[in-house]
């Protein structure tokens, strides 16, 4: 990735990819809405139809933002306590690794919620522009943790020991950044990985940790916009192969 990419370019790769995976939601449906600018088109292109085509869903958001955003198109929303299954998850990812459409996400700051909302769909639909694939989990982006604030430190310093080089993130007034449940985020900087599994295995059983930012064996298919247009990929283990859109 040496030369600098035409920003322009790839917002229109991640609107194209974004209309595509919303074209899988249809009416009476109960619908994950993701968090962040890939997942503000695939909200912004619900809108349209709710507005122009009369499609009738209902959408569980992953953030406050995207729940502010949903209510300025007049989206339907619900939470999980009125919704415990979803049937259709739409959001983006910082990282999409080839074959496996392992995920790692979070750098938006909405990590949990969007974890347990995917968790409750019977499937998700990821959203990216060809920039977001890579061979390893990690190449370009670290794994965003969430933690509990209390103790903070001992939780880091726990982090630091399994090799993680975690590093707290800071908002724009230098403090902590604190996401919606009111917890903290550390971004640990493993490098490519060879095995996110087992990095995940042991960032389950890390206290003070509430949630990571590896989504493995999540994505049921990845819209994945580019030069060429729009790909869908599905995940190796189901299917080797991938389709135009």
């Amino acid at each position: 990735m040496g030369e600098k990419m035409d920003i322009p370019k790839q917002n229109y790769w991640k609107k194209a990819a974004a209309e595509a995976a919303a074209n899988l939601v249809e009416t009476g449906m109960i619908v994950g809405l993701g968090t962040g600018s890939t997942a503000a088109f695939v909200v912004s292109e619900l809108g349209r139809r709710i507005a122009q085509e009369g499609l009738r869903i209902v959408g569980i958001p992953t953030s406050e933002r995207t729940a502010e955003q949903a209510r300025t198109l007049k989206i339907p929303l619900a939470t999980l306590a009125e919704h415990a299954e979803l049937d259709l998850t739409i959001d983006g990812a910082d990282e999409v690794e080839r074959g496996t459409l392992y995920l790692i996400k979070g750098h938006g700051g909405a990590l949990l919620r969007e974890k347990i909302v995917a968790a409750a769909s019977k499937r998700m639909a990821v959203v990216a522009d060809e920039m977001k694939l890579v061979e390893r989990l990690g190449t370009h982006f670290s794994v965003p943790v969430e933690i509990v604030p209390f103790g903070w430190q001992a939780t880091e310093r726990k982090l630091r020991q399994l090799g993680a080089n975690p590093t707290l993130r800071l908002a724009a007034d230098k403090k902590p950044y604190v996401t919606d449940g009111g917890h903290y985020i550390v971004d640990c900087a493993y490098g490519p990985m060879q095995a996110p599994k087992e990095v995940a295995h042991h960032l389950d059983h890390v206290v003070g940790t509430v949630e990571h930012g590896l989504f493995l064996g999540f994505a049921s298919q990845v819209f994945v916009g580019g030069e060429s247009g729009v790909t869908v990929l599905m995940p190796k283990t189901e299917s080797s192969a991938s389709r135009k859109a």
